[in-house]
C-alpha cells in the first residue's frame, strides 16, 4: 500500500483495523500527545485520513459512515477538500449539527465500542465523551495509534535540535521561573507537576526548537518536583550546549517515550495534572501509582503575564515588523495596477521584506492572503490550484505574522486595491468600529475577555451579522501565535485579563462568494488607574501599521472613534518613519493622514 492511495482506501484500511480491534467507531482529532493546535507531520493523522488540511477538525469513522467536524473558519475549505471522499462535513456550532457524541449514539447500538488513541485526547475530553456515550451504554476504549499500522511512510518523530533562548530576551532565568512554579505547587499541596504543553515547557526551560511549523517548540515532557526535575526528550535532539545547560541546572534527561513507564513507577507522589492539557494515556499511566490533583497549570498564567524585558522586546519587534509592512504596502500599492501579482506572489514578497529585519526567525503562521471571495474563507491559504491574480478593485485580506527572537507578531489588514461597493465599505467600517471600540475599552480589574467581546461585535450585531471565531487570543513571545489562558470571545473563560497580557483584537465579517473583512492588532493590558471600587485596566495597541482608510465611511464613525484612529496613525508615523527612506516616509505620511 503506497502513500498515493486514495482517501477512500485510507478510510477502508482504518475500518479493517477497527474490525481487528473489535470497535465499531474510531475518532481521530487534529492534535498530538501534547494537545497542540499545530502539530508536527508525524501526528497529522486527521489530515492524512481525510485530505482536509485545516488546523482544526475531528474525523469520526464508523463501519458504514465517516464525517469531519470543523468550525466556521473552515466550512468552505472543508467542503471543497472533502468532495468525492465519502466523508461528510458536519459544521460545528450550527443548531442542526449533532455533536460527535450524539452522532455516535445515533449510529451505534447499545453495548458497542468506540475507539480512541488515548495519547491524543485530553483527560477532560475523554471523560466527557465516555460520560456522553454511557447514556446509550456505549463503551469508550483507548487503543494504540492505528496510524502505526495503516499509514505507509509515516513521517518520523521530529529530530531537530533544541537551542537555548537567551535571558536577555526571556527576561528571567530558568532558576527564577522554577522558583515561581514551585511556590505555586506549594499552594496546591503537590510535590510534582507534569508539563505537557510544549509552549509551557519551552518557556519554563528557556529552550526553543523547530519541531512544529511556525511554532518554535521542542517535543518533550517536563516533570518538576520540589527537589528535582526530569526532562523527557529524544536524546539526539540534545546538543552539547543544551546538555551542559540542563546538567548545570540539575535537570535529569530521559528518552521521550519513557514518560509513561516513569510515571507508572512513581511512589509517594502528589502529582498535578491539567485535565485539558494532559493526554488520557498519561493520566492512566500516572493513576497507577500517583495521587493526582487536577488543576489549571500555574505555568500558563505565569507565562502569559509579560515581564518588562519581554515587553520591551515585543515593542522592538513590533517596530521592525511595522517597517517591513510599510515597505510591503507601498510596494503593493504600486505593483497591483501594473499587473502580474497573485496571492502567492505577494506572500513571497512580504516574507522577503520581513526576512531583511534583524532577529527575524520565520513566520508565526502561514500567511492568509485572500483576494475577493477568497477573503470570505476565514483561514484561506492560497495554493497553486487556487491562486488568483490581484486586480485594482475590491478587497485583499492579509493576515500574517512573524517570529523574531524578541517577539511574535500577528496582524490583519483588509486593503482596498481599488473601487469598492457600498456593501464592502459598510462592512469594512462596521468592523473598524468594533475594533476601535474594543481597543478603547477601560474596565475594572477582574474583567474577563467574554465580558468585553460584545464591544467588538455590537456594530455588526445591529446589522444582524456576526462572526463565529474568537475576537482575541493570547500570543506567545517567540512561541506559539495562539496561546492562552486568556481570550476575548463569546464563550466563557474564567481567566481575567491581567496587566502584562498580550491579546489580539480581530473582529471580522465574511460573506461567501463575495468578500471578507478583518482588522487585527495586538494589544497589551496595562493599568488605567484607580476608580470606583478599585483599580482599572485598559489596552495599549502594540501593532504599528497603518489601517487602510480608503474603505471607511466616515459618517458611520463617532468623533471618538475618528480621534482614536487619527491618534493611532500619528503614533504609527512617529514610531516607523525614522527607519524609512524619504520615499517610504512620504507614502507613510499619506497613509496616516487624518480622516
Amino acid at each position: 500500500m503506497s502513500d498515493s492511495i486514495s482517501i477512500k482506501e485510507r478510510v477502508q484500511a482504518l475500518r479493517q483495523w477497527m474490525a481487528q480491534q473489535q470497535v465499531e467507531a474510531f475518532i481521530i482529532p487534529s492534535t498530538d500527545p501534547h494537545l497542540s493546535e499545530y502539530v508536527a507531520p508525524h501526528w497529522q493523522s486527521r489530515e492524512w485520513i481525510s485530505g482536509f488540511t485545516g488546523s482544526a477538525g475531528t474525523v469520526v469513522v464508523t463501519r458504514q459512515e465517516a464525517g469531519l467536524w470543523t468550525d466556521s473558519r473552515y466550512f468552505l475549505q472543508a467542503a471543497q477538500q472533502l468532495e468525492g471522499t465519502g466523508i461528510a462535513l458536519y459544521k460545528e456550532m450550527l443548531p442542526e449539527t449533532p455533536s460527535i457524541a450524539d452522532f455516535l449514539c445515533q449510529h451505534l447500538q447499545t453495548g458497542e465500542t468506540v475507539g480512541i488513541d488515548g495519547s491524543v485526547f485530553s483527560m477532560q475530553e475523554a471523560r466527557r465523551l465516555e460520560k456522553n456515550l454511557a447514556t446509550r451504554q456505549i463503551r469508550l476504549r483507548s487503543l494504540p495509534d492505528p496510524m502505526d499500522s495503516i499509514w505507509p511512510d509515516r513521517p518520523a518523530l521530529p529530530q531537530a535540535p533544541a537551542f537555548l533562548y537567551e535571558t536577555k530576551y526571556a527576561g528571567r532565568t530558568y532558576a527564577e521561573k522554577l522558583e515561581c512554579i514551585r511556590a505555586e505547587m506549594k499552594k496546591l499541596s503537590v510535590n510534582r507537576i507534569l508539563l505537557s504543553a510544549l509552549d509551557e515547557i519551552a518557556w519554563t526551560l528557556n529552550l526553543r526548537g523547530s519541531d512544529v511549523h511556525c511554532n518554535p517548540v521542542v517535543v518533550s515532557y517536563l516533570l518538576i518536583g520540589t527537589e528535582d526535575a526530569h526532562y523527557f526528550i529524544e536524546p539526539q535532539k540534545l546538543t552539547e550546549e543544551v546538555s551542559h545547560y540542563l546538567e548545570n541546572n540539575h535537570i535529569t534527561c530521559h528518552s521521550y517515550k519513557d514518560i509513561y513507564g516513569y510515571l507508572s513507577g512513581l511512589k509517594d507522589t502528589d502529582l498535578l495534572l491539567t485535565p485539558d492539557k494532559t493526554n488520557y494515556a498519561i493520566c492512566m499511566a500516572a493513576s497507577r501509582s500517583c495521587h493526582i490533583t487536577e488543576a489549571p497549570s500555574p505555568v500558563a498564567l505565569l507565562k502569559a503575564v509579560r515581564n518588562e524585558q519581554e515587553i520591551q522586546g515585543l515593542r522592538a519587534a513590533m517596530q521592525r515588523d511595522g517597517v517591513a509592512l510599510v515597505k510591503f504596502l507601498k510596494w503593493l500599492e504600486e505593483a497591483v495596477p501594473e499587473g502580474g501579482q497573485t496571492e502567492i506572489s505577494i506572500d513571497r514578497k512580504l516574507h522577503e521584506l520581513r526576512a531583511e529585519q534583524p532577529l527575524y526567525m520565520g513566520e508565526s503562521f502561514d500567511t492568509i492572503a485572500g483576494y475577493g471571495p477568497h477573503a470570505a474563507i476565514v483561514h484561506y491559504e492560497a495554493t497553486p490550484e487556487t491562486d488568483v491574480p490581484l486586480q485594482p478593485r475590491g478587497f485583499l485580506l492579509l493576515d500574517s505574522g512573524a517570529q523574531y527572537l524578541d517577539g511574535t507578531t500577528d496582524i490583519t489588514r483588509t486593503i482596498a486595491l481599488g473601487p469598492l461597493t457600498e456593501e464592502e465599505k459598510t462592512d469594512y467600517t462596521l468592523i473598524l468600529k468594533g475594533h476601535i471600540d474594543l481597543a478603547m475599552a477601560v474596565f475594572p480589574e477582574g474583567t474577563r475577555g467574554a465580558q468585553l467581546d460584545v464591544l467588538a461585535r455590537m456594530p455588526i450585531w445591529k446589522h444582524r451579522m456576526n462572526f463565529l471565531h474568537g475576537t482575541g487570543h493570547g500570543v506567545g513571545l517567540f512561541l506559539n501565535v495562539h496561546e492562552g489562558p486568556q481570550s476575548i470571545r463569546m464563550n466563557e473563560n474564567p481567566v481575567s485579563l491581567l496587566p502584562g497580557m498580550v491579546t489580539s483584537n480581530e473582529p471580522g465579517v465574511y460573506k461567501t462568494d463575495s468578500h471578507g473583512v478583518r482588522t487585527e492588532n495586538l494589544v497589551l493590558t496595562v493599568p488605567a488607574g484607580e476608580g470606583m471600587f478599585g483599580q482599572y485596566l485598559k489596552f495599549e495597541t502594540l501593532t504599528l501599521c497603518p489601517i487602510c482608510t480608503r474603505g471607511i465611511l466616515c459618517d458611520m464613525l463617532t468623533e471618538e472613534e475618528i480621534s482614536w484612529l487619527n491618534d493611532y496613525h500619528q503614533t504609527v508615523y512617529e514610531q516607523l518613519s525614522p527607519s524609512l527612506n524619504e520615499e517610504e516616509r512620504r507614502w507613510l505620511e499619506q497613509a496616516c493622514k487624518k480622516i
